[in-house]
């Protein structure tokens, strides 16, 4: 059930993503930065999906902390984002929030498998 609202919350982070990368490229001419945080935030989502068809523990694991790095990754094009001026404090906010949150049950995830696998 976790899994499910956190690969939920993962799809709708992609959506806002694509979205704002959207809106950034046709209102402000940027597409360098948002290309990267378009492909690392909608690969958080696709790795907890692809998890879950995992050949094992240690697969899952692996795919888990790829979407860990991913949630990472996007934490800093979104700040450069912001600290650039295409996003403003309040829209940053938002989305390092979102971001922030997967992140926490990814890291949470990864800690219960190993911890209930022996890992």
């Amino acid at each position: 059930m976790a899994d499910s609202i956190m690969l939920e919350k993962a799809k709708d982070f992609a959506v806002d993503i694509v979205n704002l990368c959207k809106e950034i490229k046709s209102t402000q001419r940027e597409s360098v930065l948002t290309n990267q945080l378009l492909r690392s935030g909608t690969s958080v989502g696709a790795n907890i999906h692809e998890s879950k068809y995992a050949h094992g523990t240690a697969d899952f694991i692996s795919k888990m902390q790829i979407a860990l790095k991913e949630c990472y990754e996007s934490e800093y094009w979104l700040e450069l984002l912001y600290r650039t001026g295409y996003m403003d404090e309040p829209k940053y906010s938002i989305f390092r929030n979102n971001c922030g949150t997967i992140r926490r049950m990814l890291i949470s995830s990864i800690n219960t498998t190993k911890s209930n696998n022996k890992i």
